[in-house]
């Protein structure tokens, strides 16, 4: 499973498992998906679902999947694990398999997870997955991964969370592109021999900060997400292996 991503979150065990196994909860903090929704099956069997992403406003991605979980183990964790299909000609990804995995941590729960997928488009694809899709689909997973644990600790809702870092982003932006122009300008002569060599550098220190402070507590942020293991963690590979790729 080659995108790995972790986070703790101070929640109760069954209240995180309810926010990500129930698709209408799903949809609303995971920023990889527009529409998740569960397709009719009887007892006894996996669950299947559809699921459907808006990458542009004209264009609209869906797939379907096939998941399993347990809920019940013996040293206290819970595991998910699903495999997924995309047919549409459009989508870099064609299909794959993934879990989530909660493991009870004193008064949190650690919430992983680990998925992988095979790129179409021959070797253009692998390119393309290598240089803009894999890095987006690890960030998108960590931001959401926070946001999920902002709503769940905070009570900050997912509407609210997108809205406090969409604001966010908005500042850092208008930071960056005042002190880029102020820069560039360079009013030397305004400001003297000691502000021509200090503008710069606190025009510099100003990028800086807006690129790099942590946003607010409650304003979601990927970097607070690990991106490898503290410990060795063994996908689900008996339970991944009872289900059927979707078509």
């Amino acid at each position: 499973m080659r995108l790995y991503r972790e986070t703790r979150v101070r929640a109760d065990l069954d209240e995180l498992w309810t926010r990500t196994q129930d698709p209408a909860e799903h949809r609303r903090w995971d920023l990889r998906f527009t529409e998740i929704r569960h397709l009719p099956h009887t007892g006894g069997e996996s669950q299947h679902f559809r699921y459907a992403t808006r990458v542009l406003p004209f264009l609209t991605l869906a797939g379907t999947g096939v998941s399993a979980g347990e809920k019940e183990r013996p040293d206290g964790t819970r595991t998910s694990a699903l495999r997924f299909s995309c047919p549409h000609p459009l989508s870099l990804l064609a299909d794959g398999s993934g879990y989530w995995r909660y493991v009870p941590d004193g008064d949190g729960v650690r919430f992983l997870t680990g998925y992988d997928y095979r790129p179409r488009w021959g070797a253009v694809g692998v390119l393309a997955d290598r240089l803009v899709l894999r890095p987006l689909m690890g960030w998108a997973t960590a931001w959401s991964f926070d946001r999920l644990r902002i709503w769940l600790e905070h009570g900050v809702t997912p509407e609210r969370a997108r809205r406090n870092w969409l604001t966010g982003l908005t500042l850092r932006a208008a930071v960056i592109t005042a002190a880029g122009t102020v820069l560039a300008l360079r009013p030397v002569a305004l400001l003297g021999s000691a502000g021509a060599f200090l503008s710069p550098l606190l025009l510099m220190a100003a990028i800086a900060a807006a690129l790099l402070v942590p946003p607010p507590a409650r304003t979601p942020a990927a970097r607070r997400c690990l991106r490898t293991p503290p410990d060795p963690v063994r996908p689900p590979l008996l339970l991944l292996r009872t289900l059927e790729t979707p078509r």
